[in-house]
């Protein structure tokens, strides 16, 4: 056991918001943070590695996980299932490692009601407007306007779950909204939920104080 446990960072936004650059930032100031690798039952597709695009399971697999208690949250989507593994996510925070998650609100919310829970922190990225991101999911060039279309109203949908976390940033300029979820983590960091070690210390400090006394 590290000196701290480490926290399930949940990191929610609609497409086009900044969640992704926001997250590879993340890893990039500490390498420590690690991406929860999810569960599916849909097959590979080409390019893919087992344990590290997804843990590719078989749907009785799957479902035998789950109810062995084995997922922090999952979902049916499109014909498949998805879900976050416990085991390793419990692995990692004992060793004192975050944790960060990219998952919907519906997620989010299995996850905090969780064994788990007390050690999650989650944060909602708003945008500084709906045409900023409109403007954003344009500027890709990546989707036809029916598929752009079709992100803006999951996007409000998304939006509307807003006050379901922890902490809401409203991403107005990328490297302000890092250093204010540098600023959240750090803090979370230090609760003293995330610290086991003090108990053996305020111990130790009460062995001494009987000492002197």
């Amino acid at each position: 056991m590290k000196d701290r446990r480490g926290l399930l960072i949940i990191l929610s936004s609609p497409s086009g918001a900044g969640k992704s650059t926001l997250s590879k930032r993340l890893i990039a100031w500490d390498p420590s943070i690690s991406f929860s690798v999810s569960a599916t039952t849909r097959p590979p597709r080409d390019g893919e590695t087992n344990g590290v695009d997804y843990h590719f399971l078989t749907e009785e697999a799957f479902k035998k996980t789950v109810s062995d208690d084995g997922m922090l949250e999952h979902a049916h989507v499109f014909g498949n299932f998805y879900g976050s593994p416990r085991a390793p996510v419990e692995a990692a925070i004992g060793q004192g490692k975050d944790v960060l998650f990219d998952i919907d609100w519906q997620g989010a919310q299995q996850i905090r009601n969780s064994v788990l829970g007390a050690h999650t922190l989650s944060i909602f990225i708003l945008p500084p407007s709906i045409k900023e991101l409109h403007r954003r999911l344009v500027s890709r060039g990546q989707d036809s306007a029916e598929v752009i279309e079709k992100r803006m109203r999951k996007s409000w949908d998304e939006i509307s779950r807003w006050d379901a976390y922890d902490y809401v940033l409203v991403n107005d300029d990328l490297d302000a909204t890092e250093e204010r979820l540098k600023t959240i983590i750090t803090s979370r960091r230090h609760r003293r939920i995330q610290q086991p070690h003090l108990v053996e210390h305020v111990r130790k400090l009460q062995a001494e104080f009987e000492e002197m006394s």
